[in-house]
């Protein structure tokens, strides 16, 4: 059984758990009072989500329900198992809207900069950072008694920003993560990344001028 992590927030239960052979995050998300859950990045791993949901069964006195998959961008590792979660929950699908034509499975909400979906007892706002593929998004949800968290996908990891594959995407890329995420969002902001260990935008504030010469 993969191992899963428990954050207790204001309003919502996030559990997250790392699967496939790229250790891709899986973030769920429930809704304390309603039961309502958001999945981010239906990754690899059908089998493991599936343990991911059932371990929020007590996370709300509610039925708790998945209303949406979100996918932060097309890359495969991240919608390995995107077919078979949507199939067995009934799920809505969402992505950017300039990825979801390269997903296979249907999109059914396409995602804009600054677009918020509201849940029963919490929202997610999408924040576009476009560079490491053109419809990349982040997800932030913002706290009422705590810090923000912001799932950021393959785009802002501890130590830079994502891959990038030109000069021309590593500049838009870094633009939209100082002017959309840095420049907008408290340092306490937590960084909740596609691979590896959580951050936060004040641990990695001072790196910014170093991530910007490197130029990757």
């Amino acid at each position: 059984m993969p191992k899963i992590t428990v954050t207790d927030l204001t309003d919502v239960v996030l559990r997250s758990t790392s699967v496939g052979p790229m250790d891709n995050n899986v973030y769920l998300l429930t809704g304390r009072r309603s039961g309502a859950q958001v999945l981010i990045d239906a990754a690899a791993d059908a089998p493991a989500i599936a343990e991911l949901i059932a371990s929020a069964a007590t996370d709300s006195p509610a039925d708790s329900k998945l209303e949406l998959i979100i996918t932060t961008h097309q890359h495969h590792d991240h919608v390995g198992a995107l077919a078979e979660v949507a199939e067995k929950t009934g799920a809505r699908t969402a992505a950017g809207r300039d990825d979801a034509p390269a997903i296979d499975v249907p999109t059914a909400v396409l995602l804009d900069h600054g677009d918020v979906g509201q849940f029963d007892g919490f929202a997610l706002e999408a924040i576009a950072l476009r560079g490491h593929t053109p419809g990349s998004v982040a997800l932030l949800l913002r706290d009422p008694e705590g810090p923000d968290h912001l799932f950021s996908g393959d785009s802002l990891f501890p130590g830079g920003v994502g891959r990038t594959t030109s000069p021309e995407d590593f500049r838009s890329l870094y633009r939209d993560v100082v002017e959309r995420v840095f420049e907008e969002l408290d340092d306490d902001t937590v960084v909740h990344p596609g691979h590896g260990l959580r951050t936060t935008l004040g641990a990695e504030r001072p790196s910014l001028p170093e991530w910007e010469q490197r130029g990757w």
